[in-house]
């Protein structure tokens, strides 16, 4: 959390206790919540302000960013067709890599039995 130790939050929550004491710490965090739900709440309003104004001069954010959702669905599956067909012939060739090894140690030392 944030590049901060266990050992280091320990250390500042003492610190915070020792400056405001034990009865100041649920008003500070009250004041804390209620500020970050107005930034909340007034960040949501932008948002609001800003589709509505574009909605009003005929900007439709979907038709903005649906043609590059299709381009980065389309990368995508070029590309697993492409990298999909590669990794199976060398899983392939691997594999008959390893037969051709274990019969040629199988022609050098007979087959190989288990001893218990």
């Amino acid at each position: 959390m944030f590049g901060i130790g266990g050992g280091e939050f320990i250390l500042i929550i003492l610190v915070v206790l020792m400056l405001f004491g034990s009865d100041k710490i649920p008003e500070i965090a009250r004041t804390l919540g209620k500020i970050f739900r107005q930034l909340k709440h007034a960040t949501d309003d932008i948002k609001n302000e800003i589709q509505k104004s574009a909605e009003e001069n005929g900007l439709d954010t979907n038709s903005l960013t649906g043609g590059i959702s299709e381009e980065i669905q389309k990368v995508k599956q070029n590309f697993n067709d492409v990298v999909n067909p590669i990794a199976e012939n060398e899983t392939s060739s691997v594999i008959q890599e390893v037969e051709k090894t274990k019969e040629d140690i199988e022609q050098i030392t007979g087959p190989i039995k288990r001893q218990f």
